[in-house]
């Protein structure tokens, strides 16, 4: 029998449902245990370490993993899907896939990867009314619709907090409600510092998810404290959306995406969507996925051992 792609559906209580359709986000706390966050957070300092080793003038290839920021109080670093196993196995989280396409309302792939380690600004004046970075990814006519009374947008992100986030850690910020209004940006952006109680702020354990709307205007938060941030983001798109952050990927690794996990990575190239849609009633599945339930590549320790690079 050919192998299947179990992932829960739906992923979201009715309550952590009815909170995204309010204010286009939801924080679902206990997605990666402690030892997945530690494991993880770890691939990524590694990370961090081999790229700021490269050569000076080093120009990577477009499936390898890069600086988008490269500060230092602050790292992004994208395309990262190949840097490390379990990289890859976030992505294919079951929990978050199901996440995601629940609110997609289709199937979903990959199209973005990335991870933020971040901390306080030494040159932050902390004013007691911060402004922040704005923006979205999709607007409300090209990117939305509803069903079963339900929003859905066809673009959106889990960003797993690696570490813990209370209110003085830089936490996400939203405006919230934004998902779903067609209007211009720099006028909800005015109305959300006019009445600060529309912004909304991620304070959560680590191991928690925020899943958020591509159309929700967002932005990081300001750090405050001494803690060190660090946080994993995959973006998810309904199928038959390109990948955007790099898109190539190695021969070595596309051989070892399981066939069941095809479509995931790679999408399908027509346009079809293979629709899955939800009532807010309908209970959350109640299985449990852990990392170990994620795709993670079988040879790849043959393949570090020969060729000594991370897949």
């Amino acid at each position: 029998m050919p192998q299947v792609f179990e992932r829960p559906f739906p992923a979201l209580t009715p309550a952590q449902r009815y909170h995204f359709e309010i204010f286009g986000y939801v924080v679902v706390p206990g997605v990666l245990n402690s030892a997945e966050c530690e494991t993880i957070r770890s691939a990524l300092q590694r990370l961090k370490r081999d790229l700021r080793a490269r050569p000076v003038g080093y120009k990577a290839q477009p499936f390898e993993p890069h600086f988008i920021i490269d500060k230092p109080h602050h790292v992004f670093m994208g395309t990262i899907r190949e840097a490390d196993p379990v990289i890859a196995a976030y992505a294919t989280h079951p929990r978050l896939v199901g996440m995601a396409e629940e609110v997609i309302g289709g199937e979903a792939r990959i199209v973005e990867l990335n991870a933020h380690i971040n901390s306080r600004n030494p040159d932050d004046k902390f004013e007691a009314s911060p402004k922040f970075d704005l923006h979205l990814g999709m607007d409300v006519p090209y990117g939305a619709h509803a069903k079963n009374g339900l929003f859905h947008c066809s673009f959106v992100k889990t960003l797993t907090n690696l570490t813990e986030l209370g209110p003085d850690d830089g936490g996400t910020v939203v405006i919230a409600g934004s998902h779903k209004l067609d209007l211009p940006h720099e006028e909800m952006i005015a109305c959300a510092y006019a009445d600060r109680s529309l912004i909304h702020q991620v304070i959560a354990p680590a191991g928690s998810t925020l899943l958020f709307a591509e159309t929700l205007m967002h932005a990081t938060g300001r750090i405050r404290s001494d803690r060190e941030r660090a946080i994993i983001v995959c973006g998810y798109g309904t199928r038959m959306f390109p990948y955007w952050d790099g898109g190539d990927m190695t021969p070595e690794f596309r051989a070892q995406i399981p066939e069941h996990m095809q479509t995931l990575f790679c999408g399908k190239e027509h346009w079809t969507r293979a629709p899955r849609y939800r009532t807010l009633a309908d209970p959350v599945d109640p299985r449990k996925f852990t990392l170990a339930d994620a795709w993670h590549p079988k040879k790849s320790a043959k393949a570090k051992a020969k060729t000594g690079k991370k897949f």
